[in-house]
């Protein structure tokens, strides 16, 4: 009988190295023109490392996307009142008030609708966790009174974030914490407390 050898992980400290050095290129040269190769060159590793790890670039990238935003199980927060939960979730050092975060999330989007492996995966490991912090902020904010009940969580989830990186990519305006803060006050805050939608036949 033939003895099976596990192949040893990357893992601790060089494995954070591998990621970051992912996501350095990742920002410089787009999802499209990163390779395995490349990573392996700037985070100063073999190839046969990589691959020992991650079977393709899309795990690769996705470990390092998940990393760098703290998942896949980020903090809900507790300030006890809507607004400053959504400031604290979305301007922390993980939100969208952030360049560095802006300019990632810009990097991989075309691979979201080029690569659809990619694109299945980032939106349940990266977005899904991000989606669920939201909503658990809203619906604690329904159980303080702060919002009707009747909340449609599926579009006012998405939408503080939807908005600021609209202004970020598509009109060139940095994403910072003052613009998320203004988002919330003048368009989320207002459509999530307005109450009921009304109905029309």
């Amino acid at each position: 009988m033939v003895e099976v050898r596990q192949r040893p992980r990357v893992e601790g400290d060089r494995e954070d190295e591998i990621l970051e050095a992912t996501i350095d290129l990742l920002v410089a040269v787009g999802y499209d023109r990163l390779t395995m190769d490349a990573v392996a060159k700037q985070a100063k590793a073999s190839k046969a490392t990589l691959y020992r790890r991650w079977e393709s670039k899309a795990a690769l990238v996705i470990d390092a996307l998940v990393k760098a935003k703290d998942m896949p199980n980020p903090a809900i927060p507790a300030t006890g009142t809507l607004r400053g939960d959504l400031i604290e979730t979305f301007c922390g050092h993980t939100g969208i008030a952030n360049s560095r975060a802006a300019e990632v999330m810009g990097a991989v989007l075309t691979a979201t609708h080029t690569d659809p492996d990619f694109a299945t995966t980032f939106r349940e490991r990266f977005i899904g966790p991000k989606l669920a912090v939201t909503q658990a902020i809203y619906r604690a904010a329904v159980e303080r009174g702060e919002v009707s009940p009747d909340i449609d969580l599926e579009i006012i989830g998405p939408a503080l974030a939807a908005i600021v990186l609209h202004r970020s990519y598509l009109l060139g305006e940095v994403p910072t914490s003052e613009l998320v803060t203004r988002v919330i006050d003048h368009v989320i805050l207002p459509a999530a407390t307005f109450g009921a939608p009304v109905q029309t036949r």
